[in-house]
């Protein structure tokens, strides 16, 4: 039982590996499009317009993209791909594509119609600055049909996902972040010659972006064996079957979207400034989530549903444990760094061009309170699959609820009192509920699931992180004059105490002997070791 245990936690972690090292990528490409911003248009009007703006096309990606369609397709057609064979699973694929490419499309339409009333529901207080309203619905419909890519693009990755093809599908965001670079700031510069806004061109950007993202997965879907034929049959049981767990999954697995989308209301209410301060800080806490909670979500979506098909409760729980305390291993030492390091990241990645020291110390307190719910963002992303295999969504649909329901109570008593801190904490605590309502059902579901292997790798986990947390403290005193140096000096003094607190915290988990941390170490080094065999025989031909 141990071997097959090590062979999944090994499965998921060179399959969550890879798709780490490809969502970093995106991610860092995406800290470098939020410095364009921040250097652009600083933290205020314009980019307040903006984060609104995208908001609304970017909570409905959630929901059809990276949220309840991504996985009800990959439950659906993992069990079509084990059991039902080659020709039904692309039929599958193609009504899936054509249905959502239909329902996207006028979706989107609708959207742009009604820009003007959906803006002025969840930013009613820009009507209170001068054009700030007028800005963010002609950013809304320029944006708009950024759903209809977003969301082909999550189908086609879970059909590559499904086939064992994860590094392309995760590379794909990058190409999203260079669309917007590239061609985001290409129109900036050019727009304001003609009399439109400079953050209209980032809009088209965005656009832009999204037509890669889809674009850059197309050839390895043809390489699978894939040709589109369009398919438009609304009864055809595959979809049904993806519709009806959509329906209760689309609010189950949006829980921290349905909260961004009622904190940006609150936080429209705030000073000026407060929207970009809190969507900056979201941001960066983005990239350990993406890198953590997004790639082991993607990694064990298809050994879930592989499990599941074929009645193999006994792996699907081994599965599901493993990759809770390796999210837990490196999303709780990763908060400890992001609450003790804020500020001197927030200075070293923003504070630059329009971006004030002002806007640095309030992005950074957002960012510490928004650090505090990570490993719970991280872990809910790993166990709402769980809920798809057994059937069970309605569970995921409850914590959403009750998610939202305490983020909006605990931001109506805060919000004076705290202002736009509030609404980051809120989301936080709320994300927190909603990970110890569905761990209490998920205990209790799975038959012969024991918490004794979680609650020992997460007390050896904590122990790590506060010998890493007190190491760090102490780094970050002795190199204070670098933090508040030159940008090459905080450069160095961010990266060097990062890398030493990396090194005590693993140290002490190998120390420790976490089994999952040594099941990873194993692989990695087989992984070197074949490498260096193959070195050596190259050089000996």
């Amino acid at each position: 039982m141990g071997g097959q245990t090590s062979e999944f936690t090994g499965r998921i972690a060179r399959s969550a590996g890879t798709v780490s090292g490809a969502v970093m990528c995106s991610r860092l490409l995406g800290l470098v499009r939020e410095q364009v911003f921040a250097g652009m248009f600083g933290a205020g009007y314009a980019y307040d317009a903006f984060v609104v703006a995208f908001r609304i096309p970017n909570l409905l990606r959630d929901l059809f993209g990276e949220g309840a369609l991504s996985a009800a397709f990959v439950t659906v057609f993992s069990d079509y791909d084990t059991n039902r064979g080659a020709r039904a699973t692309w039929q599958l694929a193609g009504t899936v594509l054509t249905f959502f490419a239909v329902f996207l499309s006028l979706l989107t339409l609708a959207g742009m119609y009604l820009a003007g009333p959906i803006v002025h529901i969840l930013a009613p207080d820009f009507q209170l600055v001068a054009g700030k309203t007028e800005l963010t619905v002609q950013l809304t419909r320029i944006m708009f049909p950024f759903l209809v890519f977003i969301s082909l693009a999550a189908v086609v990755m879970g059909i590559l996902n499904t086939r064992g093809r994860f590094f392309i599908p995760a590379m794909a965001s990058s190409f999203f972040n260079l669309g917007s670079i590239v061609g985001g700031v290409s129109l900036a510069l050019i727009f304001p010659r003609f009399g439109q806004p400079a953050i209209a061109g980032m809009a088209w950007g965005t656009l832009i972006g999204g037509m890669l993202q889809l674009a850059m997965q197309l050839p390895a879907l043809r390489r699978e064996g894939f040709t589109f034929i369009p398919r438009l049959n609304l009864r055809d049981p595959g979809l049904q079957r993806i519709l009806l767990l959509m329906l209760p999954a689309t609010v189950g697995l949006s829980a921290t979207q349905i909260n961004i989308f009622v904190n940006t209301n609150f936080a429209a209410s705030c000073v000026e400034g407060s929207v970009s301060w809190l969507n900056y800080a979201f941001r960066l806490v983005q990239l350990p989530i993406g890198i953590f909670g997004v790639a082991f979500s993607i990694a064990v979506m298809p050994v879930l549903g592989r499990q599941a098909a074929g009645s193999d409760m006994t792996g699907l729980r081994q599965t599901f444990n493993s990759s809770l305390v390796m999210v837990l291993s490196l999303t709780i030492p990763a908060t400890a760094g992001l609450i003790l390091l804020a500020e001197p990241i927030i200075r070293l990645i923003f504070e630059h061009g329009a971006f004030t020291s002002v806007d640095t110390e309030r992005t950074a307190e957002a960012l510490a309170f928004y650090a505090v719910g990570l490993f719970a963002y991280s872990a809910v992303k790993v166990m709402v699959p769980v809920f798809y295999v057994l059937g069970s969504t309605r569970y995921p649909v409850m914590g959403s609820f009750l998610a939202v329901v305490a983020n909006i109570l605990f931001i109506v008593l805060t919000i004076d009192l705290f202002q736009h801190r509030a609404i980051a904490l809120s989301t936080s605590c709320s994300m927190t509920l909603n990970f110890l309502f569905l761990g209490l059902i998920l205990s209790r579901k799975l038959v012969g699931f024991t918490l004794r292997p979680l609650l020992l790798g997460g007390g050896k986990i904590l122990l790590a992180t506060a010998v890493m947390a007190f190491s760090v403290w102490l780094l970050g005193r002795w190199l204070a004059p670098l933090l508040h140096g030159a940008l090459f000096l905080q450069l160095i003094g961010v990266l060097g105490i990062v890398g030493a607190g990396a090194v005590i915290y693993y140290l002490v988990l190998v120390a420790l002997k976490l089994p999952e941390l040594t099941v990873i170490t194993a692989k990695i080094t087989q992984r070197l070791r074949k490498s260096e065999d193959r070195g050596q025989r190259t050089g000996d031909r």
